[in-house]
């Protein structure tokens, strides 16, 4: 299967995807792939180096008459996000990514794809292992844990570059040019509770809501696709009211920056509200559904029997718990008034996980201005607050002001529009790229960040397009040849 990716063209660019995929790269668990890129290379006899945070930097020499050219960066990272199908039987610690190919895209079997940003890695892996290609003098950077806290980016060694012009080849459609991103601050809200037993005359019973979409909780954020710990949510809020049910567990959604696009809850309701819940839920599932039909044709929400635990959330806590869910914004918050059709502030509930006296929240909200951020951050806070949670805010970062007047932009646009017969796309973007970071250590480094077109990003559904690899590959050759003089 993966051997057919490796014929694909750029060969230089999938064949070493392809190697890059047999390796392990969790976000905080990159122990493997380091050294994966490490071997790599000081086999090709190249200066490679490992900063105190685990980014690998490899420093390639110009090519002949190329001398004179600024020292470009190219950076990409190292992690991938880790989502797989519930009906998936796949282990991320110990096996490679199985591919295929459909037509003029690249998937995976069930599983995230890592085309983000693998297919960035692949290609600057090409650059540095070819002997034909012109470039100027180069500083490869390799940044770890980009999408569980960008703490690579953040720790980076601030002497470790010369670079004067940075290219992250992070961006996702192939027309586009980003120039500047939002910034994001990670939401966590626990509370613990006293479990009660089970009442009398009782039984248990599984709600599930599958069958989403998923996605980038940056870039897809703007479909208004369906979050499945909100779906779950308002399920469980109406059977509260209706019947009383008592919340036995809740396992909704995993990273903070993918669309949560699975839950499970179980409920108690006595034997003699039976009819009456399935009623309910049958209801609002009919609701949901109707809403959600153009954008999730395959929302699935189901309910059955189910084997009784021993205990449930205590009434209280539960009330205070639903409603603060309900109150907790998740989506788009406010568009920007600036630039048209770009997402300046959003949130996504992204898991909700209530098993054995214990609630927690994990929510990441993002913006490309600081006060917004902040603003939501503290509705947020307010909504967990007044339940009886303890909210912690962390993993803040900033977002990436954009240049229009950048010298590297204006090179990579000509070179675009000349290839294409087209302009390209100069837009800031709603996900969190490094740039933001990485210019707050080196303030005078001209970024641009641009890439292969890729689909689905953060889910199973990821995929990426063999054609926009060959035009993009082509793209960042060119622009090689015409990185401007120091």
């Amino acid at each position: 299967m993966n051997t057919d990716i490796k014929n694909l063209e750029p060969q230089v660019i999938w064949s070493n995807f392809a190697k890059l995929n047999a390796v392990p790269r969790a976000s905080k668990k990159e122990d493997e792939v380091i050294q994966f890129m490490m071997d790599f290379g000081q086999n090709l006899g190249l200066e490679t180096l490992k900063d105190k945070a685990g980014n690998v930097i490899i420093k390639k020499p110009a090519t002949q008459g190329m001398e004179n050219r600024k020292t470009t960066v190219l950076q990409s990272h190292l992690d991938m996000v880790h989502q797989k199908n519930n009906d998936t039987e796949f282990d991320f610690e110990t096996q490679g990514i199985n591919m295929y190919v459909d037509g003029d895209w690249v998937k995976a079997d069930g599983t995230t794809l890592g085309a983000d940003n693998g297919l960035g890695v692949a290609t600057i892996m090409a650059i540095l292992e070819s002997n034909d290609i012109p470039h100027p003098p180069l500083e490869a950077l390799f940044t770890i844990d980009e999408e569980t806290g960008m703490t690579g980016a953040k720790e980076l060694d601030d002497s470790i570059l010369d670079g004067e012009i940075l290219l992250n080849l992070d961006t996702e459609e192939d027309d586009e040019i980003g120039i500047g991103c939002a910034g994001g601050v990670d939401i966590s809200a626990t509370r613990f509770y006293i479990e009660e037993s089970v009442p009398e005359n009782s039984s248990a019973y599984k709600i599930i809501v599958n069958g989403l979409n998923g996605g980038h909780s940056g870039m897809d954020i703007i479909k208004g696709l369906g979050n499945a710990n909100k779906l779950m949510n308002r399920l469980l809020f109406s059977a509260y009211e209706q019947v009383h049910s008592r919340v036995a567990s809740i396992q909704g959604g995993g990273l903070r920056n993918a669309i949560p696009r699975e839950s499970v809850a179980v409920l108690i309701v006595e034997n003699k509200h039976k009819n009456e819940l399935f009623s309910t839920i049958e209801k609002i599932s009919e609701a949901i559904k109707t809403e959600y039909a153009s954008l999730e044709p395959n929302l699935n929400i189901s309910i059955s029997e189910c084997e009784t635990p021993k205990k449930v959330m205590s009434s209280d806590v539960q009330d205070a718990f639903l409603k603060s869910i309900y109150a907790a914004h998740n989506g788009v918050y406010r568009m920007s008034p600036d630039i048209d059709g770009l997402v300046e502030t959003s949130n996504n509930i992204a898991k909700i996980s209530v098993d054995n006296g214990k609630i927690e929240v994990l929510c990441l909200t993002r913006s490309s201005v600081e006060s917004t951020k902040d603003d939501l951050a503290n509705s947020l806070r307010s909504a967990f607050d007044l339940a009886g949670f303890q909210v912690e805010l962390s993993g803040d970062y900033p977002g990436w002001a954009p240049n229009p007047d950048s010298d590297i932009l204006k090179v990579v646009d000509q070179i675009y529009k000349t290839q294409n017969n087209e302009q390209a796309h100069v837009a800031a973007c709603h996900a969190g790229l490094e740039c933001g970071i990485l210019g707050s250590h080196y303030p005078n480094m001209d970024m641009i960040s641009f890439g292969p077109t890729i689909r689905g990003a953060h889910s199973p559904d990821e995929r990426a397009s063999i054609s926009s690899t060959q035009k993009f590959w082509k793209l960042t050759l060119e622009v090689l040849k015409q990185i401007p003089l120091k």
